[in-house]
């Protein structure tokens, strides 16, 4: 669903810490650009409208044709002032910098370096936009922001929950606006994109959330923290559980601040008292941040260390102990889409096999 642009006439100066940043060489933010065919054209009216110096790392992953000879950044020079190349193995993102994906070859984002890794071709359909899109969710974190631009398929989708789980901005190219709309039309569907507009008006959104200051300065420890300003808090909870029927004061107090200063920055909001009084006044503004509290997006094995401490000692436990024709039942609780559930399923199958 598309969202209606926070109004640019408030739009906020970079601050000092920002300029900072990108001076150090490191990114304020990371953006990961998905697209494919007809994507060409997008990236051309974004780059040609975004600021060459927002402070940001551009990584644009695009399906290529292993045959393919890329002039995609001889073609995107002529739109921005920002140096644009190919991804080389190991490179560390530097702010203001446009990273091209070469051919043949998945991209993974580590530690703030760029890593390639050949293109398996036993695995049938390769999804290098999802596979990039996991990666920046984990190593940026809420620095993260996925894009997804012309194309057809659905390569980026499940990439984008990612990001959005994490507290990253997640922008989506109007299906009407895009040449193959089945990437952005998918992307949609997720119902985790925060703005879905035309490439240029992504950019020119884009350039006022990085400067927004809870989003500049979001690893500032000095930065005031919503977490202990309990009277707002207690209001936000109040207004929340009146909606949803849910109470939130029992989330813990990191969690939920994170939501709400992202929330903020998409709303190009500064202050608390600002944002409760948007709240107060929009229904759809708190149906979204209660959806968001909630949100639902997992995946396989999740939380590593808690599968692995299963397997080892409680699921080979049950299957050594049990008699033939035994019935072993497992409850999962709040599993999401169910990818807890089969995970375990997976794992009872594995030892019983075993």
């Amino acid at each position: 669903m598309s969202e209606t642009l926070p109004d640019s006439t408030g739009a906020i100066d970079a601050p000092a810490d920002a300029e900072r940043v990108a001076r150090e060489g490191e990114p304020t933010l990371t953006i990961g650009l998905g697209a494919s065919a007809g994507g060409l054209e997008a990236l051309r009216d974004f780059f040609g409208q975004i600021s060459p110096t927002t402070g940001c790392a551009f990584v644009v992953v695009q399906h290529l044709s292993p045959d393919y000879k890329s002039i995609m950044d001889e073609l995107l020079s002529r739109n921005t002032t920002m140096p644009v190349k190919g991804v080389e193995d190991g490179v560390r993102l530097q702010a203001d910098s446009v990273y091209l994906i070469p051919p043949r070859k998945d991209l993974t984002l580590e530690g703030g370096r760029l890593y390639l890794t050949e293109q398996s071709t036993e695995k049938g359909v390769n999804l290098p936009i999802d596979a990039f899109f996991r990666s920046l969710a984990e190593d940026a974190q809420q620095r993260s922001v996925g894009i997804v631009l012309s194309g057809t398929g659905s390569d980026g989708s499940r990439g984008i929950k990612n990001i959005k789980e994490v507290g990253g901005l997640v922008l989506v190219q109007d299906p009407d606006s895009a040449k193959f709309d089945g990437m952005p039309v998918s992307a949609v569907r997720t119902g985790v994109a925060d703005f879905v507009l035309g490439p240029a008006d992504l950019a020119d959104y884009l350039e006022r959330y990085v400067r927004h200051p809870l989003v500049a300065n979001a690893d500032n420890p000095e930065s005031p923290r919503l977490e202990n300003n309990e009277d707002i808090l207690k209001e936000v909870f109040a207004l929340l559980k009146e909606r949803s029927g849910i109470d939130f004061a029992h989330y813990r107090p990191t969690t939920v601040a994170r939501r709400i200063e992202r929330r903020m920055g998409i709303n190009q909001v500064t202050e608390f008292e600002e944002y409760l009084k948007l709240l107060r006044q929009s229904d759809s503004e708190l149906q979204t941040l209660a959806r968001e509290m909630l949100i639902n997006v997992t995946r396989f094995f999740r939380d590593t260390e808690a599968f692995e401490y299963l397997e080892q000692n409680v699921i080979r436990r049950l299957v050594d102990n049990a008699e033939n024709d035994t019935e072993i039942r497992v409850w999962v609780a709040g599993c999401s889409t169910g990818e807890e559930a089969y995970s375990l399923a997976i794992l009872l199958d594995e030892a019983l096999r075993a």
